[in-house]
């Protein structure tokens, strides 16, 4: 069974930083693209970042030059590096795992930027 388990989210003031984590555990093997969606209340969910086994990333055009996509291979692990945050930042981020044949997605946190 896998598992993605994400931390870091939270309340932030505009302005802000915050780095999110997201942990892959069980039976997984050869995981391709790592990366980190988000929906807002009554929009639909969109790319945030992604990267993939090679390094390669891409980045929603709202976020290119604040936020930075990383991966650790030997722990399985990405990251999400999150500067000058602004309140249309607000929304609920989820982790996405691909591999050759499956995609997997985190439960979710909750990232508020608000003064």
């Amino acid at each position: 069974q896998v598992q993605l388990v994400e931390s870091g989210g939270g309340l932030v003031q505009p302005g802000g930083s915050l780095r999110l984590s997201c942990a892959v555990s069980g039976s997984i093997r050869s995981i391709y693209t790592m990366g980190w969606y988000r929906q807002a209340p009554g929009k639909q969910r969109d790319l945030v970042a992604r990267i993939t086994s090679g390094g390669s990333t891409n980045y929603a055009n709202s976020v290119k030059g604040r936020f930075t996509i990383s991966r650790d291979n030997a722990k399985n692990t990405v990251y999400l590096q999150m500067n000058s945050l602004k309140p249309e930042d607000t929304a609920v981020y989820y982790c996405n795992v691909g591999t050759w044949n499956n995609v997997y997605w985190g439960q979710g946190t909750q990232v508020t930027v608000s003064s």
